[in-house]
């Protein structure tokens, strides 16, 4: 996956999550899938930005980029920061 893939990903997963905060925000809360759904998207945004990082990482130690593998949502959720 390109850089300019993840960036458009990361702006559609964006646009997603602003959309459930407002329904949030805006009515009594969110359903059990909504609620699900928000979760994901936060965790795919994770995944994203932490590709997006290692590409450029990778780029850097002129590496092949393209080598930069997706890690999965449980990895990319429990880093310490």
């Amino acid at each position: 996956m390109a850089d300019e893939q993840i960036f458009d990903r990361i702006d559609a997963l964006v646009k997603e999550e602003h959309d459930l905060q407002h329904r949030a925000e805006n009515s009594q809360g969110l359903d059990e899938d909504a609620h699900a759904r928000m979760k994901e998207v936060e965790v795919q945004l994770d995944q994203c930005w932490d590709l997006l990082r290692r590409r450029r990482a990778r780029r850097s130690a002129g590496q092949d980029p393209d080598d930069a593998q997706v890690r999965s949502g449980d990895t990319v959720e429990h880093y310490l920061q």
